[in-house]
């Protein structure tokens, strides 16, 4: 589909077409959806509506997302003395950072434990799945159901922050992009690129990204040649400028879908066995070295979430009882996810990525410290026969875990602490401003004094509520 002659302008510039819309406009309608627009349309509404007096910041993000809600005891809080009706079958370990444990199901995180720290106090108000997703990524006190956010997430916002049309490679992409996030008023140009299907799978590939065969590239050639042709009309009508702007922006968009930079940067085919192997040869395994690779590449901006059948149960983390025997569930897939967490960090700091990258593993909140007993919906992976009674936890914000690695933060120790059964922080609370505040000091945006325009044109802050980076990890 190609640009429609109606484009985006900001107030006090040239009018570039006879229908002009300005950047607020542009924000407000949302462009319709992705879909509707071609690669090329879509790289000239973001360059128009992004800031450009806003310097980039040389620092990169990966969230790896678990979601549904991880146990954090079972993971990064275990209660092994809490007593039957609160400890599960499984005992803690010692790591390498002194005085830290872990539950046993995470062994590789225990021998990389002096290179991250874990969060045990993160507090929120958003019981369902909906509403911890959307506190946690935009600081927003949200307690009504909505499958997207009212205001833009941290990544949508850092997105349009530092986009540049002449990067030559995504900015921000999604490796099975995180449930109930978006860019909200700030329109879907600023959604992540969006990575779907199985990296570990011998024919994954990556739509828009490479030539992906001599039928495609010779496609594309005839589009621009095509271009060229109808080049010879300019002459005659008088939106002649408009339309060597377009050039531009079809050929930065042909750039990126076959230039070799992105190519390089998604091809994993390049990674040798032993690497591939370190990460775990299964789809979790892959899209965290993918992550890995991305952001060596130079992309800011990384999500992966980890779901799907190797969660086992319902395909995601969230481990009532009619959906899975919480502890089975957690056990078939830790070893999963113990596995390529671990690679990914020991990876960043081995590769000298410590400082520019952070990476941040957590859910949108924990489980029930209490256990419950129900009848399971169906026999899967972790799950007894329909009608079989069975343990579970259910949605947690009272306390939530997080890790830390990377980004120049302090490593090797806990942050807060809970009490005996896990159900409540006792020391050291932390609130989504906090951890947001912190994530975005890393990325160097004012979080403080930033505001976006909504649909109506107000001013909005990038932080609703206070909040401040977690001193404890901060070097400086």
């Amino acid at each position: 589909m190609s640009l429609p002659m109606t484009t985006c302008r900001e107030p006090g510039r040239p009018t570039t077409a006879p229908a002009a819309i300005s950047r607020r406009e542009l924000l407000r309608l949302g462009l319709g959806g992705v879909n509707a627009l071609s690669l090329p349309a879509l790289m000239q509404c973001r360059a128009m509506a992004a800031p450009t007096s806003v310097p980039r910041a040389n620092t990169a993000l990966i969230l790896v997302w678990l979601p549904g809600g991880h146990s954090h005891l079972e993971t990064y809080d275990p209660k092994p003395l809490a007593g039957s009706e609160f400890s599960g079958p499984f005992g803690s370990i010692s790591t390498r950072a002194a005085g830290v444990q872990l539950c046993e199901l995470l062994p590789r995180h225990a021998e990389v434990a002096d290179r991250f720290t874990i969060l045990r106090s993160l507090v929120h108000t958003g019981f369902c799945h909906q509403q911890g997703t959307h506190q946690l990524l935009t600081g927003f006190p949200e307690r009504v159901l909505r499958q997207s956010p009212l205001y833009p997430d941290l990544f949508a916002i850092t997105h349009r922050l530092r986009y540049d049309h002449q990067r030559p490679i995504p900015n921000y992409v999604g490796v099975a992009p995180v449930n109930y996030a978006g860019a909200a008023y700030l329109g879907n140009a600023y959604e992540p690129f969006a990575v779907h299907g199985d990296p570990n799978a011998e024919n994954f590939t990556v739509p828009n990204i490479g030539a992906g065969n001599a039928g495609h590239r010779e496609a594309l050639d005839r589009r621009i040649g095509l271009r060229k042709q109808l080049d010879q009309l300019k002459a005659r009508v008088d939106y002649l400028q408009r339309m060597d702007a377009l050039d531009t922006f079809e050929q930065q968009a042909f750039s990126v879908i076959t230039g070799p930079q992105a190519t390089q940067a998604f091809d994993l085919r390049q990674e040798d066995d032993a690497t591939r192997e370190l990460y775990g040869r299964n789809r979790w395994g892959q899209q965290l070295l993918l992550a890995r690779r991305l952001v060596e590449s130079g992309i800011d901006l990384v999500t992966a979430q980890l779901s799907g059948d190797l969660c086992g149960g319902v395909g995601n983390w969230d481990d009532h009882a009619v959906n899975a025997n919480c502890f089975e569930a957690m056990r078939y897939r830790l070893q999963f996810m113990d596995r390529a967490v671990a690679a990914l960090i020991e990876d960043i700091y081995r590769r000298g990525l410590d400082q520019r990258v952070m990476v941040v593993v957590t859910g949108e909140f924990g489980r029930t410290p209490r256990i419950n007993y129900q009848a399971s919906t169906g026999e899967r992976i972790g799950s007894a026969p329909a009608g079989v009674t069975q343990p579970g936890r259910d949605h947690w914000p009272r306390s939530t875990s997080v890790l830390f690695a990377g980004g120049g933060t302090t490593t090797g120790h806990a942050v807060g602490r809970t009490d005996a059964r896990g159900e409540d922080p006792v020391d050291r609370i932390v609130g989504c401003g906090d951890f947001l505040a912190t994530l975005y000091r890393h990325l160097g945006v004012d979080y403080e004094h930033l505001s976006f325009p909504d649909h109506s044109g107000r001013p909005i802050p990038i932080m609703l509520g206070p909040g401040e980076p977690i001193r404890e990890l901060c070097r400086t």
